[in-house]
């Protein structure tokens, strides 16, 4: 484990904050678009990719989220988008790629702490298969005005195993898998199932109001 990851590994929720995931049931989780409970495995306080995508009950607008991952080794013979691969939809829109991305020295569109397919990671800060990861994201909601029309993009900040890897980075628009294009809905957190036996444990949200006071 690296000193960076370290920082937020089995971070406790503060104060106000939604616990998706205490490692012992997935009550607050459904599959994907259904109303059905989720069914993934859970083995020593984690869950396994394992049965189709899963999203939360509830929806949010802005808020910060933890989450802690596992990628297996998946040897040397699996190579690219074959490691280990998952990902965290924002909204259930918006795709932080999940992935073995330890041995590539300049990550991506498409390596772990990408905006899927939309804005690589800053720096290079994916720790070894086979060990604890942690996201710390703020998620700051697309805006529009009082007729409907956008007039702000969705951001993210991003904190990869401690290390910034988006500082408030712009999201146009969706990544690919994403649940719909309803941008001025709130939305679910969305973990996806790509066939690789991923882990994911301590997930736990905080919601974030639109903007702070406008007084003294």
């Amino acid at each position: 484990m690296s000193q960076q990851s370290a920082i937020t590994l089995s971070a406790a929720p503060p104060e106000g904050a939604t616990v998706l995931f205490d490692g012992t049931n997935l009550d607050k989780w459904i599959k994907r678009r259904g109303g059905e409970s989720a069914a993934w495995p859970i083995e020593d306080g984690a869950m396994i990719t394992r049965g189709g995508d899963i999203q939360t009950r509830e929806t949010w607008e802005n808020f910060y989220l933890h989450v802690e991952f596992f990628c297996p080794d998946m040897g040397p013979d699996v190579q690219g988008q074959g490691r280990s691969n998952s990902g965290v939809y924002l909204q259930g829109r918006y795709e932080i790629q999940v992935l073995d991305s330890f041995h590539v020295a300049e990550p991506g569109f498409g390596d772990c702490g990408a905006i899927y397919n939309q804005a690589a990671p800053l720096v290079r800060a994916a720790g070894p298969p086979d060990t604890w990861q942690t996201y710390d994201i703020v998620f700051r909601a697309p805006r529009f005005n009082e007729r409907g029309e956008k007039t702000e993009n969705a951001r993210v900040t991003l904190l990869h195993n401690g290390r910034v890897v988006h500082n408030n980075q712009e999201i146009p628009r969706q990544t690919g898998g994403a649940l719909n294009e309803n941008y001025a809905a709130p939305g679910p957190i969305l973990l996806q199932d790509h066939g690789n036996a991923v882990r994911y444990r301590n997930l736990w949200l905080l919601p974030l109001p639109p903007q702070g006071a406008s007084h003294y």
